[in-house]
């Protein structure tokens, strides 16, 4: 599965291009507790046909009901024209409202209406994005007017009295170092999570068992590869082999990257181990090696590996998304308090 707001673009700008009438909206701000957060996109077609979401399915059906079949009408009943600018609206202002949308814990949503955005800016932001870009794409309000530019780092959305700005960025992307079962299971949860896999193993043994199509595959050493790779600070890399001839290097490698998460699979008893080797052969320090995870995952009893690849990609995720979690839900933690209730 591709980058959510990719895919959302690249299907307007279809729509656009083949001269349908569409709508892109977008979350600006939100009061309470909203199912989606801000900078949330959506478009719809003249058709009804619908991509993306800006509130989880609360209030997608209003939106098709009130600005899709070409005749849009605004909230005074009147017809939206083609290229009209840009509207600011609210959802779920009262209780009543909220209910009746289904946001929760009566919660508020402002959105941004774009009528009929420019099919040529579409396409030019579109293929941007796609050569890995980071951009800005910023809404003149008054007449919907858009300028383009390249931005140096993500960033939230901006609005004031007079526009609003979005950075879209590159997909976020996965490097895994080693095929197998968990591999497997890893990539299929992060591809529908909106990441870009990339998996490494020199082992034909171990890659002709391989099935999950849509990742790509290298044969490079996993050293190499991560160098390849290029980690930035929208990538993860994951060793999955237990062979710390493939694991280690590769790990080094991306620790000196800025890559927001690096681990490895492993027991308490193989993460230590791998720590010394690193201290001892490779000149690390524990400083060095503070970004390191591994036991990776959270603590939830997993077994199998697709239990063990939902406790890896929850931990990425959060990681992903700045959240802290307890160190109760630390494998290492959790496995020790463990052992310290029995003895």
């Amino acid at each position: 599965m591709e980058n959510l707001d990719v895919m959302v673009l690249r299907t307007l700008r279809d729509w656009r291009q083949a001269g349908k009438r569409a709508l892109l909206t977008t979350v600006v701000r939100t009061w309470g507790s909203s199912p989606r957060p801000v900078g949330s996109i959506m478009a719809l077609a003249d058709d009804g046909a619908v991509v993306g979401s800006v509130s989880g399915g609360c209030i997608e059906d209003d939106l098709i009901a009130r600005y899709s079949h070409a005749h849009a009408k605004n909230d005074q009943g009147e017809e939206v024209p083609p290229g009209a600018p840009p509207r600011l609206v609210k959802y779920g202002i009262t209780a009543d409202e909220a209910h009746r949308f289904g946001l929760p814990c009566g919660g508020t949503l402002e959105l941004l209406l774009e009528y009929d955005p420019d099919a040529a800016l579409l396409a030019d932001l579109v293929a941007e994005l796609e050569q890995g870009k980071l951009m800005q794409r910023t809404v003149t309000l008054a007449n919907g007017a858009v300028r383009l530019n390249e931005a140096k780092a993500p960033d939230e959305l901006k609005v004031n009295d007079t526009e609003l700005t979005t950075t879209f960025g590159p997909e976020y992307r996965m490097l895994l170092i080693g095929a197998g079962q968990l591999a497997e299971y890893l990539a299929t949860m992060a591809k529908f999570s909106g990441f870009a896999v990339t998996l490494c193993d020199p082992r034909a043994e171990y890659r002709t068992a391989w099935s999950l199509p849509g990742v790509e595959i290298t044969t490079e050493m996993p050293d190499d590869a991560v160098l390849a790779f290029r980690p930035d600070r929208r990538s993860c890399v994951v060793a999955l082999t237990h062979d710390p001839k493939l694991d280690d290097l590769a790990l080094l490698e991306a620790l000196q990257s800025e890559a927001f998460y690096v681990g490895a699979i492993g027991s308490r008893r193989n993460a230590d181990a791998r720590r010394d080797r690193m201290i001892e052969h490779f000149d690390q320090t524990a400083e060095s090696l503070a970004r390191l995870r591994g036991p990776i995952g959270i603590y939830i009893g997993s077994k199998t590996p697709p239990e063990i690849a939902v406790s890896v990609m929850a931990e990425i995720l959060a990681v992903k998304n700045g959240v802290t979690l307890p160190r109760e839900m630390e494998v290492a933690r959790a496995k020790g308090l463990q052992q310290l209730a029995m003895s």
